[in-house]
Formats: structure tokens, C-alpha cells, sequence
């Protein structure tokens, strides 16, 4: 199984409307990825390790599938939608990580 983290820096000046990502642009991306899509979560971002400092990412978005090809294959035709949604919750782009998932 893999990971594909999204993760929204918090950078100066940051924009994100948490509401609209989590109630609009997830679950659109979920209908429209449908089975291949085996877990979805939300991690917002409020703090950081050093007191006071705020989290290094506003939000990140973890979607579970089972293979980086089913991942690219339900993902991949809606890429350019998702990407264009963008501007409707955030002026930051994502940062994209794909990662194994190891449990022990």
C-alpha cells in the first residue's frame, strides 16, 4: 500500500480555506478516484516543535492506495481539475509525496 501526502506549507501570507478543502475539493477528489482510494485523512497543522512557532504545514492531505499504479491510473485523468481547484481554497500549491507504507 502506498501514501500520497499532500502538504500545503505555511508560509508568510498563506491562504486556506480549510472548510471549502475539506467539505468541496476532498471529497471531489474522491468521487472522483472512487474505489482505488482506500483511506483518506486531513491533518491541519497547529503547531510546530518549538513553542509559539506555528506548524511547518497548513494542512496535509493523506490518500491510501494500493499501488502507485492504481494510484496513478484513478488519479491521473483528473489531475488538471484537481490542480485548477486549487485557487479556490489556497494561494500556496501543494507539495506532493509518495511514499511506501511499512507497518511493523
Amino acid at each position: 500500500m502506498i501514501k500520497v501526502s499532500v502538504m500545503y506549507p505555511n508560509i508568510k501570507n498563506v491562504q486556506f480555506d480549510t472548510e471549502y478543502y475539506k467539505n468541496t475539493h476532498l471529497p471531489m477528489v474522491s468521487k472522483a478516484v472512487g474505489s482505488a482510494l482506500k483511506d483518506l485523512e486531513l491533518d491541519l497543522g497547529i503547531a510546530s516543535r518549538v513553542p509559539g512557532e506555528p506548524a511547518p504545514y497548513v494542512a496535509i492531505a493523506h490518500l491510501k492506495f494500493d499501488s502507485i499504479e492504481t494510484f496513478q491510473e484513478s488519479f491521473g485523468p483528473h489531475a488538471k481539475t484537481f490542480a485548477d481547484d486549487v485557487k479556490n481554497y489556497s494561494n500556496v500549491q501543494g507539495e506532493l509525496q509518495i511514499s511506501e507504507l511499512v507497518t511493523f
